[in-house]
């Protein structure tokens, strides 16, 4: 749908409530998200099934996700092409169909390259639409002044789906076996995604007649009224300059980005790999260490809402500061649960990870279109996160390696913590706040030039 073009249909009458429809892109993002990553991560559930079954080596099939991992971050370039040009309405859709075709040949397949391609390459990749890549890419656009608080209530549905889909999926294999658990996954893709998406998902307000945060002509005038100017802009040349990828990446900016990234997802990965082999060898109970994993996704919802709304009041640094210090201070308690495996640790561990720690997927999008925002920014944006997802799979196995060489998680836990502490530094050095500011910091500055 051009600009130009009045919405029809259910967007017509949702239309009518500017405000309203923002939230529900929203809706429709946490909905999605809640499927599709889970769809994903749900091979952590089939993995040992298909172990018994087929009786390979770990390797050959833990292998089927990493290779996704690479797939995926090869793809991620392209997923904001696609999005640019064709938009969520249809390219989300599309990404739903890829993930359930995974996921039905899945259960038809007999060969470790067929899982390969079914669970690795058509799943994970796949999935890469539907998922953290594709939302980070339109999310941005419906929201201003609130983006932050949308992205981070939008993507919470990752730790609600965990909660609510993966006791379902597990009992469906415990029951009627691993491929029954594939087939409900591929109907919740179908008759819920596809459809949602189909009907309401649009790339950007202006593609109904909106704006961001539901704006209209007399919610404009009255802010202005107020002294609240919609002007944020701080670096003017740099924000009319018109972004492709190779520009962007002929500046420091991108490449400073582009190891933040890394770093994050890093260590995000690696602890959510190893974290609950470690806790069994240090004396817990593999039920207590599998309950803090579930734990880090439920407080990771209150993380990434909490914090992303923080994020639009104090700043993009300040908020990817507190949540990347979430995760130095994991890691350092992880050290310390090696010499005294205490319930207390283990919970300042999970809070750490769940309540700071992933709060910064709420400002992933964010903060690259603060800085890169223009028509080429999927592209961007895709380009940026090829390096988050090779710190994705760069991590667990780096976390592996070490202990195979070490006999011990320790050398890994503080290398983590210094990435996070890095990439702190690095976001800094983007500086986003020195070209758009949030909300908060415009709100201070009106209030300085006011009391001058």
């Amino acid at each position: 749908m051009s600009e130009t073009t009045p919405p029809t249909g259910p967007v017509s009458r949702l239309a009518r409530l500017p405000f309203f429809y923002g939230w529900v892109v929203i809706g429709i993002a946490f909905v999605t998200m809640a499927i599709g990553v889970n769809a994903r991560t749900a091979f952590s559930l089939l993995f040992p099934p298909i172990l018994e079954e087929f009786g390979w080596s770990r390797g050959a099939v833990a292998g089927v996700f990493s290779a996704g991992f690479f797939a995926s971050m090869l793809f991620s370039p392209v997923t904001g092409i696609l999005l640019d040009r064709y938009g969520p309405r249809w390219m989300l859709p599309i990404g739903a169909i890829l993930t359930s075709i995974g996921l039905a040949l899945a259960t038809i397949s007999a060969e470790p390259w067929h899982f390969y391609i079914a669970l690795g390459v058509l799943v994970v990749a796949g999935s890469v639409f539907i998922a953290y890549i594709g939302h980070g890419i339109f999310l941005p656009n419906w929201f201003a002044r609130k983006r932050g608080l949308a992205i981070g209530i939008a993507f919470s549905g990752v730790g609600i789906g965990a909660i609510v889909l993966f006791p379902i999926l597990q009992e469906q294999i415990e029951t009627v076996g691993w491929r029954q658990a594939c087939w409900t996954l591929v109907a919740l893709l179908l008759i819920v995604v596809l459809p949602l998406n189909i009907l309401f998902q649009r790339q950007r307000p202006a593609d109904i007649g909106m704006r961001p945060d539901g704006d209209t002509d007399a919610s404009d005038q009255m802010r202005r009224a107020n002294g609240d100017d919609s002007d944020n802009v701080v670096d003017k040349a740099w924000t009319e300059t018109e972004w492709t990828v190779r520009r962007a990446m002929r500046t420091a900016r991108f490449w400073w980005l582009a190891m933040g990234y890394f770093c994050a997802l890093f260590v995000w990965y690696a602890v959510q790999v190893h974290q609950t082999k470690y806790l069994i060898e240090t004396g817990f109970d593999s039920t207590l260490a599998a309950f803090a994993l579930g734990l880090v996704a439920l407080f990771g919802v209150i993380g990434q809402i909490s914090i992303g709304h923080l994020s639009d009041r104090l700043g993009r640094e300040w908020g990817w500061t507190i949540s990347l210090s979430g995760y130095a201070i994991c890691y350092v308690l992880l050290v310390a649960i090696e010499n005294n495996p205490s319930p207390l640790l283990l919970y300042l561990m999970v809070g750490a990870q769940g309540m700071l720690g992933y709060g910064l997927a709420a400002m992933f999008g964010a903060i690259a279109i603060e800085i890169f925002q223009g028509k080429h920014y999927g592209a961007i944006f895709g380009s940026l996160n090829a390096a988050s997802t090779l710190g994705a799979a760069t991590g667990p196995w780096v976390f592996g390696v070490t202990y195979d060489q070490t006999g011990s998680y320790t050398y890994a836990f503080w290398l983590a913590a210094a990435l996070s502490l890095f990439s702190i530094l690095c976001i800094w050095r983007a500086a986003p706040r020195k070209v758009r500011l949030v909300a908060g910091q415009m709100a201070r500055r009106q209030r300085m030039t006011g009391d001058k």
